[in-house]
C-alpha cells in the first residue's frame, strides 16, 4: 500500500469511529476487554499510510483519549507516541511479516502501550495491579487480523 491512494478523510473517518467506540458505554465485563481500537488504527494506518499517520498523528490521538476519558493530560499522547515511534522505525520489516507476526508485533506493541500505562499510574499513585487491566492486549490482538482484512480490503476497493 502507497500513501497515495489513501486519502486523509479515509484516515479521520477511522479515527472517528474509534474515538466514538473508546467512549461509547458498554457493560463492566464487556468494558474490561474493550481493545484499544483507537491505537490499532494509529498502527494500521503507521504501516499502511506512513506520511498521512505520523508521530504528530499518534500524540493527537493519545491526547483525544486524554480528554474525552479525562485522564492526566498527556498520559495517552505519551503511550501512543511511544508505540508509533517504534511501528514508523520498524514498519519496512512489519509490513513484509506474515499476519501470524505482525499479530505477534501488535500484541507486544499493546503491551507496551499498557506498560507505559501501569507505570505512568504507579508514579501518579493511581495503580491498578489486577490482571484485568491486561485484557485489553489480548483483545487487540485478538482484533488485529480482522481489523488488517477489513482495511486492507477497503482500501483495494477504493482505488
Amino acid at each position: 500500500m502507497s500513501d497515495g491512494r489513501i486519502s486523509r478523510a479515509r484516515v479521520t473517518f477511522t479515527v472517528i469511529l474509534a474515538i466514538i467506540f473508546a467512549v461509547l458505554p458498554l457493560p463492566e465485563p464487556i468494558d474490561a476487554a474493550r481493545p484499544d481500537l483507537l491505537l490499532l488504527l494509529v498502527i494500521y494506518w503507521s504501516l499502511s499510510a506512513p506520511r498521512i499517520a505520523g508521530l504528530l498523528f499518534a500524540w493527537f490521538c493519545g491526547l483525544a483519549i486524554d480528554v474525552l476519558k479525562g485522564i492526566i493530560l498527556g498520559q495517552h499522547a505519551l503511550a501512543f507516541l511511544v508505540v508509533a515511534y517504534f511501528t514508523h522505525k520498524f514498519q519496512l520489516r512489519i509490513r513484509i511479516f506474515p499476519l501470524s507476526q505482525q499479530t505477534l508485533t501488535v500484541f507486544a506493541f499493546l503491551f507496551l502501550y499498557q506498560f507505559i500505562l501501569w507505570w505512568l499510574d504507579g508514579i501518579i499513585g493511581q495503580a491498578v495491579t489486577t490482571w484485568m487491566r491486561w485484557l485489553p492486549v489480548i483483545s487487540g490482538a485478538i482484533l488485529w487480523p480482522i481489523l488488517v482484512a477489513g482495511l486492507d480490503t477497503w482500501n483495494r476497493r477504493n482505488r
